[in-house]
């Protein structure tokens, strides 16, 4: 049974788990401009590569990642993003390599909201909730959909216009059986703000609000 512990679906899921953290960052310095420099790799290769590359290419990159997150002790920004690269490979990994991962990337997360949960509009928080709501439960993983939403409102509530803690809210409410109550989130992702140098993530991220969309209405129909 372990080793079927992420399905393909899954899997597809977390590739995309790393989407809920691209917050543009203010070049104010050689923190920022090496955070930055992360997020443009990591949408590269999300966006751009070669299936059969990712995975590679993400652990070549997260290896980066740790030095920019070693090298800037006490800064939530390079952590949240190591996480989100972490993922991104849990992502192309699959199987038990990927669910360690996912943890790693949780402990991530869970270190940078210690320093600063409100860093990068709380993308810690989100990228955190849906690691708890997409993971398997114990005895297997941590998931706990409590707690997932617990942490996705507290993005919201950081950032209640921004397209991603609304999308993931929105996911989050379809997959525990409130598709009527997705809609309204639904729609503020597809009206959120454009967000600075993130054309291809926006875009992604709509085309996946527009499909969510559909799935909640048609499963309210039913």
């Amino acid at each position: 049974m372990t080793s079927t512990i992420l399905s393909s679906a899954r899997r597809r899921v977390l590739a995309a788990i790393a989407v809920a953290a691209v917050m543009p960052l203010a070049h104010a310095g050689p923190v920022e401009d090496a955070v930055t420099e992360l997020q443009r790799e990591w949408e590269v290769i999300r966006y751009q590569a070669p299936a059969p590359e990712r995975e590679k290419r993400f652990e070549a990159l997260a290896a980066k990642a740790r030095k920019v997150s070693e090298a800037n002790a006490g800064r939530a920004e390079p952590l949240v993003w190591e996480g989100i690269i972490v993922s991104s490979w849990a992502g192309e990994k699959g199987g038990l390599g990927a669910l360690g991962l996912v943890k790693q990337a949780k402990s991530l997360y869970e270190n940078a909201i210690q320093i600063d949960g409100a860093a990068l509009d709380g993308s810690a928080y989100n990228s955190l909730g849906v690691l708890y709501y997409k993971v398997p439960g114990w005895p297997v993983g941590f998931g706990d959909k409590g707690k997932a939403r617990e942490l996705l409102q507290k993005a919201l509530a950081i950032n209640p216009k921004g397209i991603d803690p609304n999308f993931f809210f929105a996911e989050y409410l379809v997959e525990t059986k409130h598709p009527e109550d997705a809609v309204p989130y639904l729609e503020r992702a597809l009206q959120a703000p454009p967000r600075p140098g993130r054309p291809l993530a926006d875009e992604g991220r709509r085309r996946e609000a527009r499909e969510l969309m559909e799935k909640a209405k048609g499963a309210r129909a039913g």
